[in-house]
């Protein structure tokens, strides 16, 4: 079955990031026969000679301002021609058999409408000394519903979802900055969404040596707190569970960077 990709990018990301992001989509071992880009506001010199390079293979939209991820992907979903839809960061590199993985899931079982996998961070390149910790995540459903109402259970530039779904739950939300995607999981989960995580590696993640410097910082202590205090609201998780996790993560932003890392380390594996 085809599936359309769903990508958006914005002046600030490096062409050469960029264009090896859309490669990677491009050369998947089932090929997407709809390749949506929304550029987020305009974009410069470089970004757009990588979009005229690819241009007869993607479907590109451009907002006249920048109005940010959430609004730009709920733009771009609405576009997306099929039913299963993969996000992809515009500077992520997927695994060429990343969304084959994804559609026998989702073709095997029409109740999944999630599916997302094993994220692998690097620097650089994604190889040798370059590759840096994974996230892996609860692979079952039962598991993964458990797991998210303390952390987000799927990573986000792993996902393929169903687009029905997604548009039942709302759609992204930016209401909940840097929690767009978390908000849009517990939404689709207590619509009884089902979903499921790849335990291998489909997409290595590319992290700047700021990355745990941009995750930091006061407003992102109350960013998490406001938002798992609407998750106990909602009844999706209780009280201890703002006790035991929420808390803690708001403390961990307004820690030292160097100790910040070291805790995002200790969460990671090998």
């Amino acid at each position: 079955m085809n599936y359309s990709i769903l990508m958006a990018v914005y002046e600030k990301e490096k062409p050469e990031f960029f264009e090896k992001s859309i490669l990677s989509m491009l050369n998947q071992t089932v090929p997407s026969d709809d390749f949506v880009i929304v550029c987020d506001g305009p974009l410069n010199r470089c970004l757009d000679g990588v979009i005229n390079k690819y241009k007869g293979k993607l479907n590109v939209i451009r907002n006249d301002k920048k109005i940010g991820l959430s609004k730009s992907l709920n733009i771009g979903l609405a576009a997306c021609k099929n039913e299963f839809v993969a996000r992809m960061d515009s500077d992520d590199i997927s695994v060429s058999t990343r969304c084959e993985q994804e559609l026998k899931l989702m073709e095997a079982d029409s109740s999944i409408k999630i599916v997302s996998g094993t994220i692998q961070e690097f620097i650089g390149e994604p190889k040798g000394d370059g590759l840096l910790k994974k996230r892996v995540l609860p692979e079952c459903h039962e598991d993964l519903v458990k797991f998210s109402r303390k952390r987000n259970p799927f990573n986000h530039p792993a996902v393929m979802f169903r687009k029905s779904a997604v548009l039942a739950a709302g759609g992204y939300n930016d209401d909940y900055h840097r929690f767009e995607d978390y908000d849009l999981w517990i939404r689709m989960l207590r619509q009884g969404a089902i979903g499921y995580n790849i335990q291998d590696t489909i997409v290595y993640m590319r992290v700047s040596e700021d990355f745990y410097l941009r995750r930091g910082g006061r407003k992102f202590a109350r960013d998490t707190l406001r938002f798992h205090k609407n998750m106990i609201k909602t009844g999706w998780s209780k009280g201890i569970n703002y006790l035991t996790y929420a808390v803690p993560h708001a403390a961990v932003c307004i820690m030292p960077n160097s100790m910040r890392k070291l805790v995002y380390k200790c969460l990671r594996k090998d």
